[in-house]
């Protein structure tokens, strides 16, 4: 990436970090990565757009309905493994726009047993989001509910859904000398210190994980999480912003701009079996969509719509192609010990 390292804009989350360092000194990064999302005033998941052309960033459900439709039939087959339970909370996490629940409800439609069974919870903070879901969602069956955190989703069977979510859970950099913080230089400018170094990036997961293990013990549990990310734990610093679909440094406009890294999926997937659930993957994102099928309903999809064939086919490129997000992202899958292999996720295709 590419962006002046030295670029600062003076947001209103910017001022009021600077006050709070001025008071109580430099925070971690994972306390500034954590101001940055989820400020009650100013944080960037809280009150900004995000998604889409007129936000900062695209994510998959939106280059294509595919992707949305394949997560829809991925969770009736998942139901299916569970026993078909009369009842099933089908729950997504950071639901953006809507548009993955909207995509994956007309497709689950085809096997209606599955879509009466459902109970639908989108898990959103973002006010602003929440209001596009409800526009999004409008009419569909069955009615959406909209909740501010997972614990509130009633017990029983569940499936969680969560695509670009991992990516947002705040991260600690630490490295032989200690934990790396931020705080302010001579000219009152936030500032990494130290600036440099060999990091390790460790993200919390356990109250993500401590609550989808005691769900598990209740009543059968599926999840599928999709971000991108790397396969193996190595150091390095992967922080990085995101504005106006351009990149920027992390320091430059807190709250108003997107902040992630890199998922690193064998910590991710360790700490889930060291609290009992089993794991299927990680899959590229490639490998996973092509076990479900992506190329056989783009086919379809462009036989009926010869007219958007060429962009069809652009979208699913987009989305599987091995130099793009085909291999950057990844799937895996977590669940009750006692359900079998999550689809598309098992060692053969």
């Amino acid at each position: 990436m590419t962006y002046d390292p030295e670029a600062r804009r003076d947001t209103p989350l910017a001022r009021k970090l600077k006050q709070r360092i001025h008071r109580d000194g430099a925070l971690t990064v994972a306390e500034y990565m954590q101001a940055c999302l989820q400020d009650p005033e100013y944080g960037y998941y809280v009150k900004q757009q995000a998604i889409g052309h007129a936000g900062d960033f695209i994510t998959a459900p939106e280059i294509s309905q595919i992707f949305g439709e394949l997560i829809g039939l991925w969770s009736a087959v998942v139901w299916q493994q569970m026993g078909s339970p009369s009842l099933v909370n089908l729950v997504e996490l950071g639901p953006g726009r809507g548009t993955l629940m909207r995509d994956a409800l007309r497709a689950a439609s085809k096997m209606p047993p599955f879509l009466n069974a459902l109970k639908v919870h989108l898990v959103e903070s973002n006010s602003v989001l929440q209001r596009r879901q409800r526009e999004v969602l409008a009419g569909v069956f069955p009615p959406v509910i909209s909740n501010a955190s997972m614990a509130v989703v009633p017990p029983g069977a569940v499936i969680v859904i969560a695509n670009e979510f991992l990516d947002t859970v705040p991260a600690a950099q630490r490295s032989v000398g200690g934990e790396r913080r931020v705080t302010l230089d001579a000219k009152d400018r936030l500032v990494f210190d130290p600036p440099e170094g060999t990091f390790h990036e460790r993200q919390d997961f356990a109250p993500l994980i401590d609550h989808l293990a005691s769900r598990a013990m209740d009543a059968p549990l599926a999840a599928l999480f999709i971000d991108y990310g790397h396969l193996q734990s190595s150091a390095g610093e992967t922080m990085q912003a995101t504005r106006s679909h351009a990149p920027e440094h992390p320091l430059c406009s807190p709250g108003e701009a997107d902040l992630t890294v890199h998922v690193d999926f064998a910590a991710f997937g360790a700490a889930l079996v060291g609290c009992g659930l089993a794991v299927d993957g990680p899959a590229t994102q490639g490998e996973f969509l092509g076990r479900l099928g992506i190329v056989e309903r783009a086919s379809r999809l462009m036989s009926a719509n010869p007219d958007k064939a060429g962009e069809i086919e652009l979208a699913v490129a987009r989305l599987i192609a091995p130099q793009g997000m085909g291999s950057r992202f990844k799937a895996i899958g977590v669940r009750s010990s006692r359900l079998s292999v999550l689809p598309g996720l098992g060692s053969d295709p």
